[in-house]
């Protein structure tokens, strides 16, 4: 039985309800793929697939409307993966479970995935209705947004025909936005021997949990809580007190949220033990007061454990803590010419111990200044080069300058004062979206992007705000009316 069918816009609600019933974790979007070419097929509309998996629907115009502009309403299929400790979730099979919390859409101990299940809900309501005037409109769903925008890369010129698209990726109602940041990944990796443990070492497990993550873009400057560098802060202490070894040291998920979790095994030697177990007693409220205002759930823990298998060698260990702590995070430049706006910021993402005894750390750096974002990425290349990791980068994708005589643009604005009698907040946002790499294929592009208030993205706090997403399908509706003709 559908819990969200109570909710307005209703046929919204209801197709991201049926959207929630189906896996789509990043690069494994096969069933949301065959789920919308067995959806266009079922409304009898042209519906195609590209080989990376991008599925183009295209609806024709209502009547008395077919000289209107085509407009092509984008979104991505795929949804970030994340879930609390203790959540039995698999995101391979099982299905989401939306709840109503008041003003609230959230899920059950995971992300919610309306970023961006919300945009392909409104596509679809568009496909389907019936009492809504619009010109002929195409609807691009693309694959694989959250971990490397291959959709958006490996989409060709030609796919579509539309020379205005409309991007449903944005989170903040009430913000029209026309340009966004380019971002690149850096990726370090250490290789370590195996140590064998001495016998008069005991072991423990230390814990960082309870932190909001977020996005790593949009929530880069709200001050937000890193688990790898609070893990990391109180490792690279205890290593310069005491005779410590790190079995392993694990944390964060996905390259474009800020870690909420971290976990190490570590071993003292038995005469430190109390020494070290008192060193985290103090670290633990003087973290808690540096970040009482962002992070009040924050909780870290020591328990005694079994000793680890094995502890990573001495050097590596020395390069790996070092690395870590030297390696920035957060804002690094604000805007100059857009008050309010980062400008450059990087993200130490995750840490996972790999087979091959190899140790692999992802990084992700944004930026609306395109040599600035290659200056960032080199900064965070060199400080794992001089830990002694070896380094690459990937490809990166642009930005989305602004266009301030974009015809969209104004079309929207003006919808939304005559709809809601105020103005809009026009600007740019620190996430990265396609519409860049759009730009590259179809140079011509005029675009816009907006959408509901969802808040928590990218982690099991992930939530939409019920009445936003009433104004953003009344947006929605009244921009395609007015669009102008050929």
């Amino acid at each position: 039985m559908k819990i969200l069918s109570e909710l307005n816009p209703k046929v919204v609600w209801e197709y991201f309800e049926d959207i929630c019933q189906i896996p789509r974790q990043s690069k494994k979007e096969e069933k949301i793929i065959q789920f919308l070419l067995d959806f266009g097929k079922k409304n009898n509309l042209e519906t195609k697939r590209d080989e990376i998996g991008n599925v183009l629907i295209s609806k024709p115009a209502t009547i008395g409307k077919e000289n209107i502009k085509t407009v092509v309403l984008q979104s991505h299929i795929d949804m970030v993966c994340e879930a609390n400790e203790g959540t039995n979730h698999n995101f391979d099979t099982d299905p989401i479970k939306p709840v109503i919390d008041g003003e609230w859409v959230k899920a059950t101990g995971t992300t919610l995935g309306a970023d961006d299940g919300i945009g392909v809900a409104a596509q679809m309501a568009v496909l389907t209705a019936t009492n809504i005037e619009h010109g002929p409109i195409e609807c691009l769903f693309t694959v694989d947004e959250e971990t490397g925008l291959t959709g958006a890369f490996e989409l060709q010129p030609g796919f579509f025909e539309s020379k205005i698209l409309i991007n449903l990726d944005s989170e903040d109602e009430g913000e029209l936005f026309i340009g966004c940041a380019g971002g690149i990944d850096t990726l370090a990796t250490f290789e370590y021997e195996q140590e064998q443990i001495p016998q008069d070492h005991i072991g423990f497990k230390i814990s960082v949990t309870g932190l909001n993550g977020g996005h790593s873009g949009d929530e880069i400057d709200k001050g937000l809580g890193n688990s790898l560098k609070i893990m990391n802060r109180f490792l690279w202490n205890a290593y310069n007190e005491f005779d410590l070894k790190i079995g392993d040291f694990e944390g964060g998920r996905a390259r474009n949220a800020i870690p909420r979790e971290a976990f190490a095994h570590v071993t003292v030697h038995k005469e430190e033990k109390t020494d070290f177990v008192n060193l985290f007693n103090d670290f633990v409220p003087a973290i808690k007061a540096e970040l009482a205002n962002t992070e009040p759930k924050l909780e870290l823990s020591i328990q005694e454990a079994d000793l680890p298998k094995f502890a990573i060698d001495e050097d590596t260990q020395f390069a790996l803590l070092n690395g870590l702590y030297a390696c920035p995070h957060g804002v690094y430049a604000m805007s100059i010419e857009l008050k309010g706006l980062v400008e450059t910021s990087t993200n130490l993402a995750s840490i996972k111990f790999i087979e091959n005894n190899q140790i692999y750390i992802t990084t992700s750096q944004r930026s609306s200044v395109e040599t600035a974002k290659y200056d960032i990425a080199s900064k965070i290349e060199s400080v794992f080069r001089l830990a002694g990791a070896s380094v690459k980068q990937g490809d990166g994708y642009p930005g989305w300058k602004p266009n301030t005589n974009s015809e969209i643009m104004k079309i929207t604005e003006d919808s939304y004062e005559r709809l809601f009698g105020k103005k809009p907040i026009v600007r740019a946002i620190h996430a990265g979206l396609e519409c860049g790499l759009f730009l590259e294929k179809y140079p011509y592009l005029d675009m816009i992007s907006f959408g509901p208030t969802i808040k928590g993205a990218h982690t099991p706090e992930e939530r939409i705000n019920i009445e936003t997403n009433v104004k953003f399908w009344d947006l929605l509706i009244d921009v395609l009316k007015n669009i102008p003709s050929n």
